[in-house]
């Protein structure tokens, strides 16, 4: 199974950041477009038979800081180590600039493992507004 890593295309970008919704997360709107064009080399892909099964962004705002972030893998292809391939092409593509990161709680240990360290904790709530003046709450 040879594996490709390559920077994605406009339309490879949105669908990983389907695919993160499709996680659960919530990547902002009109984000990725903006990102592109900060760093238009900075969303690299895995791909295997010509399907791509994990990526991540590395993008680099200038030569001392760059961001990581929208790493993911398929999950019918974890385990692989397509995840692990995108995240050390990004690190590379960043070489030793500063690294921040977005992630997932679920994923602290291997941040961690990969030296990078808390900065500030996220709370995140859900939930549907109740008895707000000039706010249905269908379905209740």
């Amino acid at each position: 199974m040879p594996r490709t890593i390559r920077t994605l295309t406009a339309s490879e970008v949105e669908a990983l950041v389907d695919w993160a919704a499709g996680e659960g997360w919530n990547p902002g709107i009109g984000d990725a477009a903006a990102f592109r064009t900060a760093d238009p080399d900075g969303f690299i892909g895995a791909f295997v038979d010509g399907e791509m099964v994990a990526g991540i962004s590395a993008l680099a705002y200038g030569p001392g800081f760059g961001f990581i972030g929208l790493y993911i893998c398929r999950p019918d292809r974890r385990g692989e180590g397509h995840g692990k391939a995108v995240w050390d092409a990004g690190m590379t593509r960043l070489g030793n600039r500063i690294i921040g990161l977005d992630g997932v709680a679920e994923q602290r240990a291997n941040y961690q493992r990969m030296g990078f360290v808390p900065a500030y904790e996220t709370v995140r709530y859900i939930g549907r507004p109740a008895g707000l003046p000039g706010v249905a709450t269908h379905g209740q």
